[in-house]
């Protein structure tokens, strides 16, 4: 699970300043604001990671990659090559802790949460190149061995660290190579030390924290009269939630149980979703069934009521075929896996929208065939009614305040630049045990006091109109 994000220099943010990310992470404000940057850029280092070329520190996308940013002066602030991009991501290390020992002086390091900071400066190509890479291994929040690659006096790369003594090995005491990629240092810098091949472990520890990392667009794709699927497990949903039936199929076939929490009921995942779909008040049935038997076509079947007779799913409303990429993508990524999705409540009636909080809060808690899953949602919302669930669930002590992390997202009037206009800032918003908002931003969901005052205004004026014409009658 990722537990924080750091950002300078990236598209419209400046500087992002810490943000905290909790199992859900939901974040609030205007439409083109910024919110979205934060996650393209978990995206870019996805892929980056997934890339197979090691001496590309950033993959910026093209037309097969997860997501394209175009070139690197685009993906600046202000578009300024002067800037820096730079990065700071933690994550929690599932499992056992990580444990460093050094061979040499048998000094020993152990720590449950990881955190990479990265600084990207553009070259006389104008192409990214690492300035810095720091890892830093904690245990309980706190520090306990950080190691820094930055470049010398003399502009050649190096390591070093204040808690740990690097040794080099007789007769290698020429420079190191520059990094594999954003974050790993190659495997010929670390031979040139007698002690440093845990450093091995810290670039697994990061592949593992963002290749774990699903994304789920806000345009989703149409309905279908007949799926396919032969067999295969598809990694996620897909990006446009198109592999979400055939993802259903998947994990029933390999009997996947999932619950909603722990001790509650466990279900086979077909079961588990069409539940899911009935209890927020969509449909009343929801299946997947074969067209003939021993043929990979399938058809999604549903009942809008009771007494109704069963239909495709291209035959009712546009939400079912919306929201259903949503609720499979929380319960189908894999155990430890962090979700970002964005307007994950389109096309869906309020009442909806507030249920969907419930069906995320519940991923969070959910187990799988007995064991806790560790799912990590993060959220692009527009809606209110989302919101006033989660506040509710937090009063009613379903949701921990410290489980939930809630941002809204705006510019300011201080401006940043000529190109960028007013800055942007990420306010995090105080949820209490009550479920209060301490401090509620202005505008948060639009001036609605305006709209009722001038509601009112305008029915008193239309009022004394009519009287008057009455009068003058």
């Amino acid at each position: 699970m990722l537990t924080s994000l750091h950002i300078k220099n990236f598209k419209a943010w400046e500087d992002t300043k810490p943000i905290r990310l909790a199992p859900l992470t939901v974040i609030f404000g205007a439409n083109s604001a910024g919110k979205s940057s934060l996650g393209h850029l978990l995206l870019a280092l996805k892929q980056t990671i997934l890339s197979t070329d090691r001496k590309r520190p950033l993959h910026l996308g093209d037309e097969n990659a997860l997501i394209d940013l175009g070139t690197f002066a685009e993906c600046l602030h202000d578009h300024d090559l002067k800037n820096a991009l730079e990065f700071e991501l933690g994550w929690k290390i599932p499992g056992k802790k990580l444990e460093v020992r050094d061979p040499i002086s048998q000094q020993r390091f152990a720590g449950d949460e990881m955190q990479l900071a990265v600084t990207l400066s553009a070259d006389a190509k104008e192409q990214p190149r690492v300035d810095t890479l720091s890892y830093r291994l904690l245990h309980k929040n706190e520090s306990n061995l950080a190691v820094h690659y930055r470049r010398n006096d003399r502009n050649q790369p190096d390591i070093s660290s204040s808690e740990y003594r690097f040794v080099r090995n007789t007769g290698r005491g020429w420079p190191l190579d520059e990094p594999d990629k954003f974050y790993r240092i190659s495997d010929r810098s670390r031979a040139r030390f007698q002690n440093a091949e845990f450093l091995s472990d810290f670039a697994l520890s990061t592949e593992a924290a963002l290749n774990g990392v699903y994304y789920l667009g806000p345009l989703r794709d149409h309905p279908k009269r007949i799926y396919s699927w032969s067999g295969e497990t598809p990694e996620s949903v897909g990006q446009k939630g198109e592999l979400a039936v055939a993802s259903i199929l998947a994990a029933s076939a390999q009997k996947r149980r999932i619950n909603r929490g722990h001790r509650k009921h466990l279900a086979r995942f077909d079961e588990f979703m069409a539940q899911w779909l009935k209890d927020m008040g969509i449909i009343e049935s929801f299946s997947i069934k074969p067209v003939t038997e021993g043929r990979k076509e399938y058809e999604v079947v549903v009942k809008i009521h009771a007494t109704a007779s069963e239909v495709k799913i291209t035959d009712v409303g546009f939400g079912v075929s919306q929201v259903l990429p949503a609720l499979v993508q929380a319960f189908y990524c894999p155990p430890n896996s962090t979700v970002w999705m964005e307007q994950p409540e389109i096309h869906l009636h309020p009442q909806v929208q507030a249920e969907l909080a419930d069906v995320f809060i519940s991923a969070t808690q959910a187990c799988e065939n007995g064991k806790e899953r560790h799912v990590q949602l993060i959220v692009e919302s527009h809606s209110e009614h989302f919101l006033n669930r989660l506040q509710r669930r937090v009063a009613e002590g379903t949701v921990k305040p410290e489980d939930l992390a809630v941002y809204f997202c705006r510019r300011t009037g201080r401006r940043t630049g000529r190109r960028t206009g007013a800055a942007i800032e990420l306010e995090p918003l105080r949820i209490n045990e009550f479920g209060e908002i301490e401090n509620w931003p202005e505008n948060f969901f639009g001036d609605e006091m305006a709209d009722i005052a001038g509601r009112t205004l305008a029915a008193m004026q239309r009022k004394r109109e009519i009287n008057r014409q009455g009068g003058s009658k």
